[in-house]
């Protein structure tokens, strides 16, 4: 799948999600049956249709494809250059920028508080 529009890229899944199944040998309603959710959900689907996320992951997991949304979603991994910063530190949070119209904080130097 290239960067395409949203309609052709859920039309490929769809299709990929529908020769999967059927290599399975699993009718629609099978897979709808295992997933906890309806047939007419199955065939959106497939049909390129859009379904809410939690379907789409039942589907998937009936089909035993689950352990692709490590591939489409990987974990994020700090960089060498983190990991020297971070000396064994977990990164709890990520720095923000000034809002709009919002000034940075002083900089605060030896002697200012005095």
């Amino acid at each position: 799948m290239t960067a395409s529009s949203d309609s052709t890229l859920l039309a490929e899944l769809g299709e990929r999600l529908s020769d999967l199944r059927i290599a399975a040998g699993l009718t629609q309603a099978q897979v709808a049956s295992r997933g906890g959710v309806s047939k007419r959900t199955v065939e959106r689907l497939e049909a390129g249709e859009s379904v809410q996320l939690t379907s789409l992951l039942r589907v998937l997991r009936v089909l035993n494809l689950l352990d692709g949304i490590d591939r489409l979603v990987p974990k994020p991994e700090p960089s060498p250059m983190q990991l020297l910063k971070l000396h064994g530190k977990e990164r709890q949070r990520a720095s923000g920028t000034p809002r709009v119209g919002e000034k940075p904080a002083k900089q605060w130097t030896w002697g200012e508080d005095q």
